[in-house]
């Protein structure tokens, strides 16, 4: 069976059996709770949906932003990158009431460092929480702590992959409850483990909330993509990537999208290749990633809920 007929059997289930839902967006859902994935990573393989083409490209640099622990939207943009500036776009508009459109939004965020840093900041999202996260220190006046230096979860995943691979503790996360309230979007992949036998790094990804229709296909690109590259760092081969929802939905204006992918045929079996091992887990570009024998079908339009 090809690796993405799973998806389609789940995108099926949940749009003909999900139970409908009014959500935070307000255009509604069909959902299910609880669902798994595998995907075999070995021989360099990856788990690109050919049913529609997915920009991978732009998956992987949203990953780079993330371990870069960036929270601002201007290097995404500058990198032509529009996924994350809806929010943002949205907050603007609700507070100035001006109509302005996506493009000429990015172009202010370019131009203008203080505009950038007043409209373009999401708060401390994926990667604050990932390399950055918040730690406090005993300060002088008793019962009272003040800001340490950040923990970066990833840098301590790399060294407990390295020295100590048969450890149960290789995870990060991304769900700091502190810090929720202040996030444009709470982490939707939030729990990441991994697991190490036989030579292979394998990653488990927690999802406690997956847009079927459009999200799932740069999460599993991106979770794919980081074992691969914590294998090369860690002298180790890509394993397997376990995917586990909790509500897994598709948008009740997404039918379009479901009747036409449900209608292709998933056909191929794209390659991943890392053309370098560069100094970190932290200095990967687009540069140093090679896709191929990625023959998609067309491009499947659908609206993103904010």
């Amino acid at each position: 069976m090809h690796y993405e007929q799973q998806y389609l059997d789940l995108l099926k289930r949940v749009w003909e059996t999900g139970d409908e839902r009014r959500d935070r967006t307000g255009v509604g859902t069909r959902s299910l709770f609880g669902a798994q994935m595998r995907f075999d990573l070995s021989g360099n393989r990856i788990p690109l949906l050919t049913t529609k083409r997915v920009a991978w490209k732009t998956a992987a640099r949203e990953l780079f932003w993330f371990l870069s622990g960036s929270t601002n939207i201007r290097p995404l943009v500058a990198d032509k990158v529009h996924i994350w500036t809806d929010w943002p776009l949205d907050k603007y508009r609700r507070a100035t009431g001006e109509d302005i459109d996506r493009d000429a939004f990015e172009a202010r965020i370019l131009a203008d460092d203080s505009f950038a840093i007043e409209w373009g900041e999401l708060g401390p999202v994926y990667g604050k929480q990932w390399v950055d996260w918040p730690n406090y220190e005993a300060a002088d006046i008793p019962g009272l702590y003040k800001p340490g230096p950040g923990i970066n979860q990833i840098a301590l995943l790399v060294e407990s992959l390295r020295n100590n691979p048969a450890s149960r503790r290789h995870i990060f996360t991304g769900w700091n409850v502190a810090e929720l309230e202040g996030m444009s979007l709470p982490p939707c992949h939030m729990t990441y483990q991994y697991h190490v036998s036989d030579g292979k790094l394998s990653g488990m990804l927690w999802q406690r909330s997956c847009d079927l229709g459009l999200g799932f296909a740069f999460n599993v690109f991106s979770a794919s993509l980081l074992i691969a590259m914590l294998a090369q760092q860690c002298d180790l081969e890509p394993g397997e990537l376990i995917w586990s929802g909790g509500d897994v939905h598709v948008y009740l204006n997404h039918q379009h999208l479901v009747d036409e992918q449900l209608a292709r045929t998933p056909e191929g079996e794209p390659k991943l290749r890392l053309l370098r091992k560069p100094p970190s887990i932290f200095d990967y570009t687009i540069e140093d990633i090679e896709v191929s024998d990625y023959a998609p079908q067309a491009h499947i339009a659908a609206p993103v809920a904010v």
